[in-house]
């Protein structure tokens, strides 16, 4: 347990920020599943449209820090794939 006043801090500090977090990680899947049903459903111009709104999404994610960069190329890079061989 802490003991020290920075350390409790922290620990508030931590317990908030896992909520933001959490709720920001759960928004960009959201979009990541709607590009994914809409390809699933085989309507081009609904996925490129879902596509176009989930990219600004997932740059925030790594520009806040909750998703890694690199992650976010490579599923930016295969939905894009996707839905250009619709």
């Amino acid at each position: 347990m802490a003991n020290t006043p920075q350390a409790k801090k922290r620990i508030r500090r931590n317990t908030a920020r896992t909520v933001v977090n959490t709720n920001r990680l759960s928004r960009i899947r959201t979009f990541i599943k709607k590009v994914e049903a809409a390809i699933e459903g085989g309507d081009k111009d609904v996925a490129a449209s879902a596509l176009k709104a989930a990219q600004p999404e997932m740059a925030r994610g790594v520009a806040r820090g909750v998703l890694h960069k690199n992650t976010v190329s490579r599923k930016m890079s295969r939905l894009t794939k996707r839905v250009a061989a619709l």
